[in-house]
């Protein structure tokens, strides 16, 4: 298994936000993650990806626990993800926030300075942002922001794609168009775990989905049949069994 979590779990004061969690991830899998607001979701996510520590279980990356492992050593590790916020390095340009992303990121450390280049522009140009590569990140709208995010998360070179509601806020079209990028993504041999509201994008994507509720799995399988389980159209589409 690529992710191997394991009794995960993580409380704000008296408030448990993610409660024993278990999940494992084969390498290639596209893996959906649905809940209410509030369900725990992007936590999970910086509990993976290093911004926040687990109060108790175990994260392991292709067999090697990186429970305590600082965030950049997992994303060297091969771990990369996107904001459901996007924070672009604002006084950067596009090119460059990308440039710092390749730098610091990729199971090497970085890329040799001679790949930099064209591998951003390659990554600009698969996101929509060519265009853009020489404004600041201040400039951009939301919807060019979260282009920025998934561009940046590419730059690190990642084994493991966290995406983080990405879709939201896009039109049909560009919907569309993200669904051909993650399948192109995924099919040259990337793992994806994909947070989402928007969910004929998402089912569009994903093999197998799992919703959380109060930080807690409530249901995991094949897309069609966790979508019309009882608990699923209560607790996520408010569908009273």
């Amino acid at each position: 298994m690529l992710l191997s979590i394991e009794g995960l779990e993580k409380s704000f004061g008296s408030l448990r936000v993610i409660d024993g969690f278990d999940l494992e991830l084969a390498e290639g899998e596209v893996l959906g993650i649905l809940g209410p607001n509030g369900a725990g979701k992007s936590t999970l996510f910086n509990l993976i990806a290093g911004a926040l520590y687990a109060d108790r279980g175990r994260i392991r990356l292709n067999g090697r626990d990186i429970t305590a492992a600082p965030a950049q050593a997992r994303c060297h590790a091969g771990i990369g993800r996107t904001f459901q916020i996007p924070h672009p390095f604002e006084k950067l340009t596009v090119f460059e926030n990308l440039a710092v992303a390749a730098s610091h990121g990729g199971t090497n450390g970085g890329h040799r300075d001679t790949d930099l280049v064209g591998e951003c522009a390659a990554i600009l140009e698969r996101t929509g942002l060519i265009e853009l590569a020489n404004a600041p990140g201040a400039s951009l709208t939301l919807l060019q922001r979260k282009r920025l995010e998934l561009a940046r998360a590419l730059a690190t070179s990642p084994r493991l794609l966290l995406l983080d509601e990405i879709a939201g806020g896009l039109t049909e079209a560009e919907c569309d168009e993200l669904v051909d990028l993650i399948r192109a993504i995924r099919g040259e041999g990337v793992t994806i775990v994909w947070i989402e509201h928007v969910v004929d994008a998402l089912l569009a994507v994903a093999e197998r989905l799992v919703v959380l509720n109060f930080g807690r799995k409530i249901a995991e399988g094949e897309p069609a049949a966790v979508m019309d389980m009882a608990e699923v159209k209560d607790v996520y589409m408010g569908i009273a069994a």
